[in-house]
């Protein structure tokens, strides 16, 4: 029954969310349609941990593997050769699957492919939460948090393969889309478990962890781009000056808005981190209401001047649009 439940809490969440994007996609597969990629990602998950096990052996027998991993850069080393390669092949041949089986019987549509691209990356993470629950190395507040970033990750490639899947021709320049895409998801994928395991070591590199949530921010926009584009929507324009220093400066609000708005994020999940052993009498107590309404009330306006410069550059991108188009 304690499996059932772990079982339960590893798959509602992704599977919540794959829900929230199946009722966005215009002209979507039907959610029937979606659970086989759901199911094939999750396995897919497994797969990729076995290869993973296989790797480490192997690389254990070649050169002391473990020892390697003690410092940042051979946890850097770890994630750009085995895990991001590893993981995103796995993904990556299960959304080619799907896509091939349902092509057979359906004209594929772009955002049909990239929603099976969401469906295989969300099965993935339920996998991947069922073992953290198992072994008891995760929390359910840490692994729900985390539940779009697979499909953050694998993104870019699933931009491509929709492209290329629905393309009424074979194009040598959407094939290099797709290995292009592919690294790109690779890179940012090691990046992000190279700064979640950063708060480990002494400073100055611990200093890194405070880059986790704005990159992941960014990753989430650009997910949230890419679906646009594949449903033909026209992207959400921010940087929109007339000359290359405003743009500049432009630029520069965008990644203070990220810092702003990600250490938000990020300081609210340590709260709640910080406060989840605590008993409901304690988090009560004079001192601890004091310094959760302290902590809320920082990141609140961290995340509230982050939203301020993003409805300012969407202020001016869409003034500057109206005054085209007079």
């Amino acid at each position: 029954m304690a499996d059932f439940s772990l079982l339960l809490w590893a798959a509602i969440p992704p599977l919540l969310l794959l829900g929230c994007y199946y009722c966005r996609v215009q002209f979507a597969p039907s959610l029937l349609r979606l659970l086989l990629p759901f199911v094939l990602g999750a396995m897919s998950g497994f797969v990729a941990l076995n290869l993973e096990l296989v790797f480490e052996n192997v690389a254990n027998s070649v050169v002391n593997w473990q020892k390697i991993q003690y410092s940042l850069l051979g946890v850097a080393l770890r994630q750009l050769v085995e895990v991001g390669p590893i993981e995103e092949g796995c993904k990556l041949v299960a959304v080619v699957a799907s896509s091939c089986y349902f092509q057979r019987r359906y004209q594929l549509r772009p955002s049909s492919v990239f929603l099976f691209t969401i469906a295989i990356a969300l099965g993935f993470t339920a996998q991947e939460n069922w073992i953290y629950f198992y072994h008891g190395t995760a929390s359910i507040f840490e692994r729900s948090i985390g539940t779009p970033v697979h499909a953050m990750f694998s993104a870019p490639w699933g931009y491509a393969l929709g492209i290329y899947f629905s393309s009424t021709m074979v194009s040598h320049q959407l094939m290099k889309l797709i290995p292009k895409a592919w690294i790109n998801s690779v890179i940012c994928h090691a990046l992000v478990n190279v700064l979640s395991a950063a708060w480990r070591y002494s400073t100055p590199l611990n200093f890194l962890s405070y880059g986790l949530f704005p990159f992941l921010l960014w990753m989430f926009w650009r997910l949230e781009q890419l679906l646009r584009k594949v449903q033909g929507k026209p992207s959400i324009i921010l940087i929109s000056g007339h000359t290359s220093q405003y743009r500049y400066w432009q630029r520069g609000l965008v990644l203070f808005a990220l810092m702003l708005g990600g250490n938000a994020i990020f300081g609210l999940f340590l709260l709640t981190k910080t406060l989840s052993p605590l008993s409901l009498s304690q988090i009560f107590e004079l001192g601890v209401l004091y310094f959760i309404f302290s902590r809320f009330l920082l990141n609140f306006i961290f995340g509230f001047l982050a939203w301020v410069i993003y409805r300012y550059l969407r202020h001016f991108a869409e003034h500057r649009y109206l005054i085209r188009n007079l």
